[in-house]
């Protein structure tokens, strides 16, 4: 990944985002200013080191073609025995002795018993062995070792095992005789896992922690999509920094306030976006209009509800709905970005933007308050709606609700790394605000476990609709 950096000089050229940060002032919003990034501590044993380069991310689709599949929370066991050579069981001996340098343990996928099986020669008991062998580094490379209920909030369903399903990759390595390159080829594409597996490389065996932390790091790679696309957003929540990103290169990155540690915390998601919305409504939760008096007061005090900008109105079963209307005092800024999902998470805009400012930034009820947001939902509206520079600043200088739908498939990753490049690029570790590490950590410390299908965590859906 080449890190283009916070002023983005080539994409804010072809972007017209001097006129954007020219809208954004008139209408009184802070411009984008060069700031201090989080202080990245340095990670073990290492020197700080820039991501290496990785492919670019595959043509874009169109919001429409390219829909979220339907996928179900369990998939049965996908474990075929094929009919292997012993030249074809030798290769993958070599593989499975090499997976250290993944982050892998070489002694969960039986070598023993498998280089037995080579030397007694072909037949069932080594097409048994040699299958079962691969389908489990399948497994572990491609949707990582650590299983679900180590993964605490981990709500993103990896669509890999769909793409690159066992008995296919399997068969595709039996066909091309190319068992390391098949195996190889579902490793992430992202820059930090390759930067994370040179580091794994140069840090002492003797580093025993040092080494755990990079290995639970690069499993968390594995548990996302494999290819993260042509655009996309991904904040590292512990980092507080969310990263715009346009094949593959960092565009923009912007400072964020996320969760509170405890039943506010930031879920880990991987969703769509459907919509930026400008100048947006906040319909006040009922938790806050019935459970903090808020509705009552406003309809004894009109004064106020005026004056903080609230609708407030009463159905004749006594329900009180209050609706925030646009403004620069709204609570959710600015813009807000629509991204569907059972949590009622999404990235937006606030007036409390002095929190910005501070090193911890672990503040709201679990949604992603963002940094510069006008600007960021100016330039996804240009990248992935079809809007001109100047479309978007009427829509933004109109301050009426304004919803423009994104044409073009544009995912968003609230991920959890506790050792990352920054967002210079440099290799660091951040504090594990939520403490989602122990139970990974202890995860690979341990045997194996067999893939029981599951595809995300089974834990409670924690609704989170209160921005303030």
């Amino acid at each position: 990944m080449k890190y283009v950096g916070r002023t983005g000089l080539k994409w804010g050229a072809a972007l017209g985002l001097g006129l954007i940060s020219a809208a954004a002032f008139a209408a009184g919003q802070p411009q984008p200013a060069p700031v201090a990034a989080p202080q990245a501590v340095p990670a073990p044993t290492a020197t700080a080191t820039p991501p290496a380069a990785v492919p670019v991310a595959s043509p874009t689709a169109s919001a429409t073609d390219s829909a979220v599949p339907v996928i179900a929370p369990q998939l049965p066991l996908d474990e075929p025995v094929m009919t292997w050579t012993v030249a074809d069981a030798e290769q993958l001996l070599a593989v499975i002795r090499g997976l250290d340098a993944e982050g892998l343990f070489p002694a969960d996928y039986e070598p023993k018993a498998l280089a037995a099986e080579i030397a007694a020669g072909p037949g069932p008991a080594l097409d048994v062995q040699a299958s079962k062998a691969f389908a489990w580094v399948v497994e572990d490379m491609r949707d990582g070792r650590t299983r679900m209920d180590a993964r605490v909030q981990w709500f993103v369903v990896d669509p890999d095992v769909e793409a690159n399903p066992t008995h296919e990759v399997m068969a595709r390595a039996l066909a091309s005789r190319d068992i390391a390159g098949e195996i190889a080829r579902l490793a992430p594409t992202h820059a930090d896992y390759a930067a994370l597996k040179a580091m794994l490389a140069r840090t002492p065996v003797a580093n025993k922690a040092g080494r755990a932390l990079i290995r639970a790091n690069m499993d968390r790679w594995r548990w996302l999509q494999r290819d993260l696309g042509k655009y996309y957003l991904l904040t590292n929540v512990p980092e507080f920094q969310l990263r715009l990103t346009v094949d593959n290169e960092v565009i923009r990155s912007y400072r964020t306030v996320v969760g509170k540690p405890g039943k506010t915390a930031t879920p880990q998601l991987a969703e769509i976006v459907e919509n930026v919305v400008f100048n947006p409504t906040w319909t006040v939760p009922q938790s806050i209009v019935v459970g903090e008096g808020l509705g009552p007061a406003l309809l004894a005090n009109p004064a106020r509800a005026a004056r903080e900008n609230y609708k407030v109105t009463k159905t004749k079963d006594g329900t009180i709905y209050v609706v925030q209307q646009p403004g620069d005092g709204n609570s959710l800024g600015r813009m807000k970005i629509d991204m569907p999902n059972e949590h009622a998470i999404y990235l937006h805009d606030t007036p409390a933007k002095a929190l910005f400012n501070t090193a911890v930034r672990a503040y709201s009820h679990g949604c992603i308050r963002t940094e510069r947001a006008v600007e960021l939902g100016m330039t996804m509206a240009i990248l992935a709606a079809g809007k001109t520079p100047q479309e978007v600043t009427d829509i933004f200088l109109s301050k009426q609700y304004t919803k423009v739908p994104m044409t073009t498939r544009f995912p968003v990753y609230l991920t959890y790394f506790t050792m990352a490049t920054d967002i210079n690029g440099k290799m660091g570790t951040f504090r594990d605000i939520y403490g989602r590490d122990a139970p990974v950590l202890a995860s690979l410390a341990a045997p194996r476990k067999p893939w029981d299908g599951k595809r995300k965590t089974t834990e409670q859906v924690i609704k989170l609709d209160n921005p303030l």
